[in-house]
Order: C-alpha cells, then structure tokens, then sequence
C-alpha cells in the first residue's frame, strides 16, 4: 500500500462518506489547477514579451511596435521549437486539447497522463507566446484536468470519483480563465461530465469558486472586456438575431472544416512532423505582417469589434484571415485551443452583420456593438456544443444582461444548424475520427470503462501440448465446460480441445502413448488481452458465438492468464449500466 493509498484510506476512516471526501478533494484539486492557470498565463505573457517585447494580451492590435522581421521570425521559430517537443516528447506525437479530455472521460474513467499534460502547457505557452493564431483557454482546461486526473490516479479512485474529479479539475481551469465560476461549473458539468447530477455538481461547484477565488486574487475581480450595458431596442429585432444565429452556424462550420482540412494537408504532406509547426510559422507570419489582428490569443481585436472601432470591409477581411490563420496553426501542428478564436472569429462575423443592419433598420437595431456581443457567443457555442456554458461565459464575460435573450436565440440557432449539419460540437468531430462517437458516449462509456482483467476467471483445467491423450480424455470427461485450453511449454496459448475434437481418438485407448494434446488440439484459437474491454469482448462473441474465450497478457507472446464467459460479460455490462444511471440521476 503507497502513501496515496494511505492517505484515501485515513480520509475514509475519518470522514466515513466518499461523498464528503470528494468535496475535499474537489476544493484541494480547485486550488492547484487555479494557481496552474495562471503560472499558465504568466508564462505566456514571459514568453511574448521575450519575443516581441510587451505581455499585453492586447499588443497585436493596439501598441504593436514589433519590425516586420520580427513578426515573420518568431512564429517560426516557436513552430520550430514546438514540433521538436512533439516529435520527441509526447507519445501520440500530436498537441492534446479538450477532445482528449472527454475521451479520458468516456473510455479511461478520468485517467489522464500529468506528463502530457505538463508538456502540453508548455507547447501551447511556446505556440500563443510566439504568436500562433489559437486560444489558451484549451490547453488551460487540459493542464487542469491533467492535475485532477493525477490526483486522483494516485489515490486509486473509483471510476466515479475519477470522473467527478475530472470535472472539478475542468470547472476550475474555466473559471480561473474567465473570471467565471458559474460558466467553469456549466461547461465541466455539460461537455466532460455530460450530466448535473447533485453528486458531481458540488464538487465541480466549490472547484470553480476555489479556482476563480484565486484567479480575483491574482488578476483581479473585472469582466474580460469592459463594455457599456447595451439594452435590447425593440422585440421587432429578434428576426435579426435569428438569421445572425443562422449566419453564425455557417461561419462555425465553415472555421471547423478549415482546421480538419488543414490537418488533412499536413497528414498526406511528405514533410517531416517536426518541420511542419515551423511552416505553419511561416504562413502566419506573412500574414502577421499585413494583419497582425490576428496573432495571438486575439482579445484586443474582439475589443475593437465591441467598441465599433473597425469598418465593415476590415471586419470582414480580419474574419476571413483569422479563420485562416487559426487553421494553419492548429492544423498544421501548432497547439492550442478554439473558444478564444471562435469568439474572435464570432465578434468579427457578428459585428459586420451588425453593421449592416443597423443600417438597413436604424430604428429597430440595438446597435452593431449588441451583435458583435451575440456573434461572439453564437459561434463560440456552435463550435464548441455548450450552449448553456457559452451563454454563461459571454454574460461572465461582458457584465452585460440586457442582450442574454438575443444571445440566447443566437445561440440556439447556431447550436441547432450546426449539430444538423456538421456535428455536435468540433470536439465531437475530432473524437469521431478515432472511432467515438458521442451520440452514443452513454453506452461506450461503460463499455469502455471496464477492461477484462477486472472480470476474468482462472479456475479452468490446462494442459500443455505434450499431456498424453488418455490423461486429456480423462480431463475431458469430467470437465464442466467440455473443453481444455492448450498451452506451450513457456505458458503460451496453443490451442483447445473439446470432446468433438477427439472425433476417432475418443474411444481408441491403444494410440494413447502416440499422441498429445498438441496433435490434436485446434491451433491459433480466438483470443482477448487483458487489456481489451467489453466493447471488444461483446463484438468477439457475437462473432464467434463461443460460449467463452481465452484472455492472454497481450498478443505479442500469447501469455494465456484466464478466460471469460458471454454471460461474464453480459452480467458485468447490465451492472455498469445500472450504476451509470443510478449515478447519473444523484441517487
């Protein structure tokens, strides 16, 4: 027993409920991933100041004072610096996000490597500070959750604490992000945990306030854009907000496409993985060079857009490139997230549409800063699949109520277009491209969760290949289940027998010292890893209509360890379910 287990073990005698215990837990893993959001942050803003010269968030679009040398370099330097790190530091070989976080929820019960985690802050520091064109807020939430699931690695949680923990972890790295408890507790509970049982929802809850506690402490208690309260001009003006919703799921859409379709280019390009964040580097410093809007995590540029301090032909030109730059640095290997570019992207989009109709309807229009507001959230929501969350995040965001119904609206227009069209949300999108499929996350979650060292049994008659045939009509005859598993000398799976397979053999005792196990045995059996889960074990059985099937250590030396049976299988699958939904509705 290690000293994490001694400490869940004294936590258990002391407070006697595992709910409580998670609760401290939950205010625990609020402070770390909290306190790791803004080292996150801070180091971001060493790292620009190192290549540009200011940390200002905002530098690309207000006090740029960089040579055009210097914006054309520095990409490519830190896409060099950050494809040298992937190649020879992160095991998948690729920047991992928020997809990695629901998949770590959906399939390994919350487990998360705290070493990838780690070096995925640390190229996503790399990617913003050198002005790639991506969001912090993803790898802030995956930092997060990588310390939560460590945490709760180390303590041996169960499968539902792991999840809660992971949750907590997310809620926290959001809040402390945005200034926003409410949206971290929305947005852990709606897209990681995908449900607001009580259970899960006070951890994630006290998570979020101990995380933003800190982020007011540290940067202080203000919205992340300071705006004037915009009241809504007329009801006449939803129609507006509908076709803005409508417009916003068309940009959505079309930002997703652009960063598979730039990750599609880098897949089938000859280029080593290495060299490829350098190139995208290049891209984006030539276009740094004429826009420099749009490098960075690109708040200063939304600001301008909610100010209205941008004409109609920039709005539309900074949306067109942003979406282009955002494609090339994620597609092409830089990391980073997608909320902060789809607020951009949405701020832009919005703030043009606004334009055009204040100008078209005047007297019906709250103004082209009250459409950039609900752009903003529109897009944001389509392309993340949060529309609760992302509703709360604008309002955190802004202070701004009086516009929370166009937003709304907005909102759900975009959601709903989206989802019909594309997908449900571009995490979804890139999960569905290693084979999982959210719509169905309720049943492979728990398919997935259990692995079959968890339900194997042992208790079966061996035999190795050179056992006499008249001792292997023996075991036969008594065995329950007719049938014996054949192992090499070096405990190796080599076959089974069962009585059919004696056929001539059964009765014939005088060839009994001419023949073993081995001569009459069925070679190359079906078989499972310890490894494989129920997903995989339910698919071989309704394949092979066995009544059970041989699990080995792996399938490299066949290292035969147990067996399971179908109804194993189909017994711990209906309990897994059972408790998912007893979990899911806080019972």
């Amino acid at each position: 027993m290690n000293t994490y287990d001694i400490i869940i073990k004294k936590l258990r005698l002391i407070i006697g409920n595992d709910h409580l215990i998670l609760v401290i837990l939950a205010l625990f893993v609020g402070t770390i991933a909290g306190a790791a959001v803004i080292v996150f942050r801070e180091s971001i803003s060493i790292v620009q100041f190192g290549f540009y010269g200011s940390a200002s968030e905002r530098f690309f679009s207000n006090d740029n004072n960089s040579e055009w040398w210097q914006i054309l370099i520095v990409p490519i330097f830190g896409g060099l610096l950050v494809g040298l790190i992937v190649q020879f530091f992160l095991p998948n070989k690729r920047p991992e996000g928020v997809a990695d976080i629901i998949k770590a929820s959906v399939q390994n019960g919350g487990r998360m490597s705290s070493r990838v985690g780690a070096a995925a802050a640390i190229i996503s520091t790399i990617s913003i500070g050198s002005g790639a064109s991506v969001g912090r807020e993803g790898p802030a939430v995956h930092l997060g959750a990588s310390l939560a699931g460590w945490i709760g690695r180390r303590l041996n949680l169960d499968r539902s604490m792991m999840r809660t923990l992971l949750g907590c972890g997310v809620g926290a790295a959001v809040a402390a992000s945005f200034n926003a408890p409410i949206a971290g507790t929305l947005f852990a509970s709606e897209v990681i945990i995908g449900h607001y049982a009580l259970r899960a929802f006070a951890p994630i809850v006290i998570s979020s306030v101990a995380g933003t506690a800190l982020s007011r402490v540290w940067f202080g208690n203000f919205p992340a854009f300071s705006l004037t309260e915009t009241p809504l001009a007329s009801f006449w003006e939803f129609p507006a907000f509908v076709a803005l919703g409508l417009t916003s799921g068309i940009v959505a859409i079309i930002f997703m496409h652009s960063i598979l379709l730039a990750q599609k280019l880098s897949q089938h390009s000859p280029l080593p993985l290495w060299i490829k964040p350098a190139i995208a580097g290049l891209v984006i410093g030539l276009c740094g060079i004429v826009f420099p809007e749009v490098l960075g995590v690109g708040y200063g540029i939304t600001e301008s857009a909610l100010l209205v301090e941008i004409s109609l032909g920039m709005l539309l030109v900074l949306a067109v490139v942003k979406i282009f730059a955002t494609a090339i640095s994620l597609g092409w290997g830089f990391s980073g997230g997608v909320f902060s570019p789809s607020l951009v992207i949405g701020a832009l989009s919005g703030g043009a549409f606004g334009i055009v109709v204040t100008g078209l309807f005047p007297e019906y229009s709250s103004g082209p800063a009250a459409y950039t507001l609900i752009g903003m959230g529109a897009v944001a929501a389509a392309v993340l699949g949060a529309p609760i969350s992302t509703t709360l995040i604008i309002f955190e965001m802004t202070g701004d109520y009086a516009l929370m119904l166009g937003v709304m609206v907005a909102i759900v227009t975009a959601s709903e277009i989206t989802e019909q069209v594309y997908g449900r949300s571009f995490f979804s999108i890139q999960l569905k491209k290693q084979g999982i499929d959210l719509r169905n996350d309720y049943e492979t979650e728990v398919m997935h969760a259990i692995h079959l060292k968890q339900l194997m049994k042992t208790d079966i008659e061996l035999v190795s290949t050179n056992t006499n045939l008249q001792t292997v009509r023996f075991m036969l005859q008594n065995s329950y289940n007719r049938e014996l598993f054949v192992l090499r000398n070096d405990g190796s799976l080599y076959g089974t027998i069962s009585l059919g397979d004696l056929c001539e053999f059964a009765f014939d005792s005088t060839i009994d010292d001419l023949l073993f196990a081995g001569d009459v045995a069925q070679p190359q059996p079906i078989m499972l890893c310890e490894d494989d889960n129920l997903e995989v074990a339910l698919k071989v059985l309704s394949e092979s209509e066995l009544g059970r099937i041989a699990v080995v250590k792996n399938f490299d030396n066949l290292a035969f360890i147990g067996y399971v049976t179908r109804a194993d299988v189909l017994v711990a699958y209906n309990k897994a379910l059972l408790e998912s939904r007893h979990e899911e509705h806080g019972n």
